[in-house]
């Protein structure tokens, strides 16, 4: 099986139609959801949270039988990617914060996605932007208060679970 360094790529990924949109609606869902799920998978395993259109991806070139993908819409710039879910996400902090024991506590953004409390959770180095959706969702159900500092750097955050 072949390996983009600890990745293990799919069979699929060695098979030239599958760089090439499918015209036969069934065979293009299918080709679509190996795609999706194999994107998914490596941007986990690797903790990449965005794709920039500027940027070589190494899942979109397969130098082996010559082929690339290309991006479809170029006014798009970059793409997020979300491994889990808002609500997931949102879970997970949730989790972290009963599991650190920081109900009632301050901290701000920063120190959630890269601060010694989350190094070695899902959360450290998280993405700013999709670990604010998160911590919007769970202002939204009344899990915490999120609060302006001067500048993004000193955004904080008011747990009360």
């Amino acid at each position: 099986m072949q390996k983009l360094g600890d990745f293990k790529l799919p069979q699929f990924f060695n098979y030239p139609p599958y760089f090439t949109l499918q015209p036969v609606r069934e065979t293009r869902d299918k080709q679509v959801q190996l795609w999706k799920e194999m994107i998914l998978d490596y941007c986990r395993t690797q903790r990449i949270y965005v794709i920039g259109l500027e940027e070589d991806f190494p899942l979109f070139t397969n130098h082996a039988i010559e082929r690339r993908a290309e991006w479809m819409d170029k006014s798009h710039r970059k793409c997020l990617i979300l491994w889990h879910r808002v609500q997931d996400w949102a879970d997970l902090i949730l989790h972290f914060v009963k599991e650190n024991g920081l109900e009632d506590s301050v901290m701000t953004v920063e120190e959630i996605r890269s601060g010694t409390e989350s190094r070695g959770t899902e959360l450290h180095g998280m993405d700013r932007t999709v670990l604010m959706r998160a911590l919007k969702l769970l202002e939204h159900k009344g899990k915490l208060a999120i609060f302006k500092g001067t500048s993004a750097d000193d955004e904080g955050v008011k747990f009360s679970v």
